[in-house]
């Protein structure tokens, strides 16, 4: 039998086999088409009603003091903010959360406001509480708009022009594309679950094809055939790309249909077909990475069970580059796109942001992802070879 005999053989049985256990095949198939777009344009949902109701409805801040400046409660009240009694345990009532976000007027305000001075108003909030960010930058932001109006008022009342204290008018020129903008909303979690779909998609097969044999002492058989181990190896590898393959491209289409069918932000999201097309180009070199580092190290397994155990180290991979990023946001470099997971992410968000990815890009990164993803197969190959991948025990 040829080479291209044995791989189309090996490849057309794996996924006969894997098609044979349905419960399996559409967990594989389904769980990222309905469970990633749900995720994130969910989560992006839901952050941006929440943003529009904290800044639109009327926000109850407790304020300490307030019979000291009611000139400020009432500036306060046209912007939305209406200002009420504090309760008895104020610190403790933010600290449990009960509170988002309070002032406390000092007892010397009115003497330092007369006497020109600066009053003193402390913003009360718990910054590591989340819900306290839109409030508190809210009550902030009108904390500074009143006291640059009434330094105004102070400076033409003594006959000065206002701009006279404002030396620099300082702006903001936002050079961003409204597709990079639009694509903020899944710049955070996009990349990952991609990156995870393709790299593990077709998990389920490789471990079954290798483990799953050797367990059931069904790889001996095909071992001790005349047909090349390397050829045996490539059609398990290639049998597992396709269905990774299909549930990526399944994934893609589903994160098309939900941006097509939501409403707001997420409805803006570039989800055309040459930005599908330059997403499987990202991640096709990753599927071959991942089913062949999982075909080398199912044949290292003895059990199913065994070989499963990898895989929990193995997600945590994708989000390495992600935390990473979080912490510390590099600039973009030619060395990145030879680095794996990073090279992947830092091309995700590229497209994502609608960025022109250039030809030197695209050769550094499918050179060496490839090449990568030659070595594991070889290594794979090597692994096959060894006569003691026939025996279970």
């Amino acid at each position: 039998m040829s080479t291209m005999a044995t791989i189309w053989t090996v490849l057309g049985k794996e996924l006969r086999d894997i098609a044979r256990d349905r419960r399996t095949l559409a967990l594989t198939l389904l769980l990222g088409p309905l469970l990633f777009p749900a995720l994130i344009l969910g989560m992006g949902s839901l952050a941006e009603k929440r943003a529009k109701t904290q800044i639109d409805k009327t926000l109850e801040v407790p304020v300490v003091g307030m019979e000291r400046a009611p000139n400020l409660v009432a500036f306060l009240a046209t912007h939305g903010i209406k200002a009420v009694a504090p309760p008895a345990d104020l610190e403790g009532d933010i600290r449990e959360q009960k509170v988002d976000v309070a002032l406390r007027i000092s007892d010397s305000f009115a003497e330092d406001w007369r006497a020109g001075r600066p009053a003193l108003v402390e913003v009360m909030l718990d910054s590591t509480r989340r819900d306290a960010d839109i409030p508190g930058r809210r009550v902030s932001a009108t904390l500074a708009a009143y006291s640059s109006q009434v330094g105004a008022l102070r400076l033409l009342a003594r006959g000065m022009d206002p701009s006279v204290a404002q030396p620099v008018n300082a702006g903001t020129l936002d050079l961003a594309t409204p597709e990079a903008k639009r694509g903020m909303l899944l710049a955070v979690m996009l990349p990952y679950f991609l990156i995870i779909t393709a790299f593990l998609g077709g998990a389920a097969l490789v471990l079954d094809a290798t483990a799953g044999e050797r367990e059931r002492q069904t790889l001996e058989p095909l071992l001790a055939t005349p047909a090349p181990r390397g050829a045996i190896v490539t059609g398990k590898i290639l049998a597992a790309a396709v269905l990774g393959l299909v549930s990526l491209l399944l994934t893609l289409l589903a994160f098309k249909i939900s941006a097509q069918a939501a409403s707001g932000v997420a409805r803006q999201l570039d989800v055309s077909l040459p930005a599908i097309g330059r997403f499987l180009l990202v991640l096709l070199p990753m599927l071959l990475i991942g089913t062949s580092l999982l075909t080398f190290l199912a044949a290292a397994a003895k059990s199913l069970k065994e070989a499963q155990s990898h895989m929990t180290w193995l997600m945590l991979l994708p989000m390495v580059p992600t935390i990473m990023l979080m912490a510390n946001p590099i600039k973009t470099q030619p060395w990145q796109f030879a680095v794996p997971f990073l090279a992947q992410n830092q091309l995700l968000l590229k497209v994502i942001r609608g960025e022109v990815i250039g030809a030197q890009v695209w050769g550094i990164y499918l050179a060496c992802s490839l090449g990568l993803a030659l070595v594991l197969w070889l290594a794979a190959v090597l692994r096959y070879r060894q006569e003691k991948l026939a025996i279970s025990t």
